[in-house]
C-alpha cells in the first residue's frame, strides 16, 4: 500500500482546475473597467472587491493564477523534457555528446538566471510566448547537470550490464532502465523549477518584463497593488496569498510524488500464507567439458603498447562439477570470468586463447551468439546483489524478464516460473516476495534472487564471482549450501570465483590458483591443500585462519601490477624461499620448455 499524498494532489488538482475552469465560472470580465468604482470594497457581484481601474479583482485573481500557472508548468516542462534528454544522452554515451551536452549548459550557468531572463526579454519582448522559452532556458541547466549525475552513478550498474548482456539497444536502456531510476530527483528538480518559474515570472511582470497589461498575472496584480497600497492594502493581499499557496501546494505535490514513486517508501501490509519450500529431481550428470580454457590471455588497452593483464590460463570443467579460482585481489581471477562471459570493460580484450563452451569456442562466435548463450547455457552471479538488482522493478520482474530473454512464454507464465524458482532457492513466500523490490530483502534473500536468475534457464555452466563476499558468516554457509544442493539437482558445472580458502575447501572439487595473471597450481582440492607444489599456494594456506592450528601469516608486499612484473617468477619477489639458492636458480625455473608441475616440484626441492 502506497502513502498518496492526497491533500497535496486534492489542493492542486483544485487550483488546476479553478484555472483551466475560468472561462467557465461566469466571472465578470477581468478586463472590464469602471472607473467610478475604483477601490470598491466586497459586494455581492464583486466578492473581493473591485481594483484601481474599477475591475473584479476576484476574476482577475482566477485568471492571473491561469496565466501563472501555464508559463511556469509549461516552462518547467520544456526545461524537464530537454535537460533529461540531455542528460541522459551525456551521460550514457559519453565522448561528444558529453562534451556538447554539459560544456553548453555550463555556458549557461555563467549568467545568473535573473539577468539572463532580463536580458533575453529586453531584447526580444515581453509576452508569455517569449517568456516560456527563456524561463526553459533558465532552468536547463538544473535539469541537465541532475540527470547526467544521476546516469553517471546507475550507467556503471550491473543491472545496467545485464540489459546490454540481453542485447537490449541502447535506447531502451536509457528509457527503461536508467531513467526509471533517475526519475526522483528529477520530480524534485520539476517542483522547485515549477514555484521558481511562478515566482520568476511574477517579478517580471511585476517589473513590466512579463505578461503585458492588461493582461491578468498574479505579478500584473501586484505591481499594480503596490502603488495603491496605502488606500487599499487588500488589493496587496490578495494575488500574495495565491502565490504563496500555490507555491507551497505544488513543493508539497511533487515531494509527495517523488515518495509515492520510490518504492522504497513502499508500505505493505502482512501477507500471511505460506507455501512449503520443492525442488525438482535429481538430474543426471552427462561425461565430457563444460567449459575448457586453452591458454586464455587478456590484455589491457593502453599507450604504448597493450599491457598483459591474464596470460595462458587453462582450465577445464566437467558438469556436476565444482572448480574454484581463487588468489589475490589483482591475480585476473574476475577478469578471467568475464571473458567466459563476453563481459569484459572496453579496455580490456581477449589477446589470444580459445574460450570453449560445450564445445563451441566463444571467441569466434559473433555477439548475437554470444549473447543467446548468455543467460541460457551459461550464467554468472555477481559478488553484490544490492547493484545487481534493478531498485526500481519487482524482484519477480526481474526474473521473469530473465526468463522471456531467451524463451517465448507468456508473461503470466514467465511469473509462475518466478514465483517457482524463488521457492526452489529456498525464500519463503514466494508469491509475496516476487512482488517485492530489492530494498525490501536481506542481502541473503538478494544473493539467493540473484541465484535465481541465474539458473532461470538451466545453464549449463554457473560462474560465481565472490557470491558471498557482502554476506556475514551464516549467510555465507546457506549460501554455499544452495550452491551445491543446485549443482547437485541439475548437474551444471560451477566455476566459483573467491579469495577465501575456508570456502573453497567446503564446497569445490578441484582448485585453481591464479597470481599476477596465471595459473600457478591446479589439481584436486584436497591434494593442493594438503601438500601444495608452489610457495604462493603454500603462503596462501598458512595466511588462512584455521581453528586448531598456528596463527595466520601475511604474505609481505602486494601482487605486482600487470605493467610492472619481475622477470621469472612473478611470486620471486614476496617467496619465503627466495634467498639464496632459489635466486642463484630462478634462471632455470623459467626455462620455456619446463612445464608447470616440473618448475613447481623444482621449488619444493629448492
Amino acid at each position: 500500500m502506497r502513502r498518496i499524498p492526497w491533500i497535496a494532489a486534492g489542493a492542486t488538482a483544485g487550483l488546476l482546475l479553478i484555472a483551466a475552469a475560468a472561462p467557465l465560472l461566469g466571472l465578470a470580465d477581468p478586463l472590464a473597467m469602471a472607473m467610478k468604482s475604483r477601490f470598491a470594497g466586497p459586494t455581492a457581484a464583486h466578492l473581493l472587491g473591485q481594483d484601481e481601474y474599477g475591475r473584479d479583482v476576484l476574476s482577475r485573481l482566477v485568471w492571473g493564477l491561469r496565466t501563472s500557472l501555464f508559463v511556469g508548468l509549461a516552462a518547467s516542462a520544456l526545461a524537464g523534457v530537454l535537460g533529461t534528454a540531455l542528460g541522459i544522452l551525456g551521460g550514457y554515451l559519453r565522448g561528444v555528446a558529453e562534451v556538447l551536452a554539459i560544456r553548453s549548459m555550463d555556458v549557461v550557468l555563467c549568467f545568473p538566471p535573473l539577468l539572463l531572463a532580463l536580458l533575453v526579454v529586453t531584447l526580444l519582448g515581453p509576452g508569455m510566448l517569449t517568456l516560456i522559452p527563456v524561463l526553459a532556458l533558465v532552468y536547463l541547466p538544473a535539469f541537465t547537470r541532475l540527470t547526467y549525475a544521476g546516469v553517471l552513478s546507475v550507467r556503471s550498474q550491473d543491472y545496467v550490464e545485464a540489459m546490454r548482456a540481453q542485447g537490449a539497444g541502447g535506447l531502451e536502456i536509457m528509457t527503461r532502465t536508467i531513467l526509471p531510476n533517475v526519475a526522483g530527483p528529477i520530480l524534485v528538480q520539476f517542483s522547485l523549477a515549477t514555484a521558481s518559474a511562478v515566482v520568476l515570472e511574477s517579478g517580471l511582470s511585476f517589473l513590466g518584463l512579463g505578461v503585458v497589461p492588461p493582461a491578468p498575472s498574479l505579478g500584473v496584480m501586484i505591481g499594480g497593488a503596490r502603488a495603491t497600497m496605502a488606500q487599499a492594502p487588500l488589493l496587496l493581499l490578495w494575488p500574495c496569498i495565491a502565490l504563496v499557496l500555490t507555491i507551497l501546494v505544488l513543493n508539497a505535490l511533487c515531494d509527495g510524488l517523488r515518495d509515492f514513486l520510490d518504492p522504497k517508501t513502499l508500505v505493505r501490509r502482512p501477507f500471511r500464507r505460506r507455501q512449503a519450500a520443492a525442488g525438482p529431481a535429481e538430474a543426471v550428470v552427462e561425461e565430457g567439458a563444460v567449459l575448457d580454457l586453452d591458454r586464455l590471455s587478456i590484455q589491457i588497452d593502453a599507450p604504448p603498447q597493450p599491457i598483459p593483464a591474464v596470460r595462458d590460463v587453462s582450465l577445464r570443467i566437467r558438469p556436476g562439477e565444482t572448480v574454484a579460482v581463487v588468489g589475490e585481489s589483482g591475480s585476473g581471477k574476475s577478469l578471467t570470468s568475464l571473458a567466459v562471459m563476453g563481459l569484459l570493460p572496453p579496455v580490456a580484450q581477449v589477446g589470444g586463447g580459445a574460450v570453449r563452451l560445450q564445445g563451441a569456442d566463444l571467441l569466434r562466435l559473433d555477439a548475437e551468439a554470444v549473447r543467446q548463450r548468455r543467460g541460457r547455457s551459461m550464467a554468472m552471479v555477481f559478488q553484490d546483489p544490492a547493484s545487481s538488482l534493478n531498485p526500481v522493478h519487482r524482484v519477480g520482474d526481474q526474473i521473469a524478464e530473465a526468463i522471456r530473454a531467451h524463451r517465448a512464454i507468456s508473461g503470466a507464465a514467465a511469473w509462475r516460473e518466478a514465483v517457482a524458482l524463488l521457492r526452489r532457492v529456498g525464500i519463503p513466500d514466494p508469491e509475496r516476495r516476487a512482488r517485492s523490490f530489492p530494498h525490501e530483502l536481506s542481502g541473503g534473500m538478494r544473493q539467493r534472487v540473484m541465484i535465481a536468475i541465474a539458473i532461470a534457464n538451466d545453464p549449463a555452466l554457473l560462474i560465481a564471482d565472490e557470491p558471498t563476499t557482502a554476506l556475514d558468516v551464516t549467510i555465507q554457509a546457506q549460501i554455499l549450501d544452495l550452491l551445491a544442493e543446485l549443482r547437485r539437482q541439475s548437474g551444471m558445472a560451477l566455476l566459483f570465483v573467491t579469495h577465501s580458502l575456508p570456502v573453497v575447501s567446503e564446497i569445490a572439487d578441484r582448485v585453481v590458483v591464479m597470481y599476477a595473471g596465471e595459473v600457478v597450481e591446479e589439481g584436486r582440492t584436497g591434494e593442493v591443500f594438503g601438500a601444495p607444489l608452489h610457495p604462493y599456494t603454500a603462503a596462501l594456506l598458512a595466511s588462512a585462519p584455521r581453528e586448531d592450528g598456528p596463527p595466520p601469516r601475511g604474505i609481505p608486499g602486494v601482487v605486482p601490477a600487470p605493467d610492472a612484473l619481475p622477470a621469472g617468477c612473478a611470486f620471486a619477489q614476496r617467496c619465503p624461499m627466495r634467498a639464496g639458492a632459489c635466486e642463484a636458480a630462478r634462471p632455470q625455473l623459467v626455462e620455456p620448455a619446463m612445464d608447470r608441475r616440473t618448475r613447481c616440484l623444482r621449488w619444493r626441492e629448492l
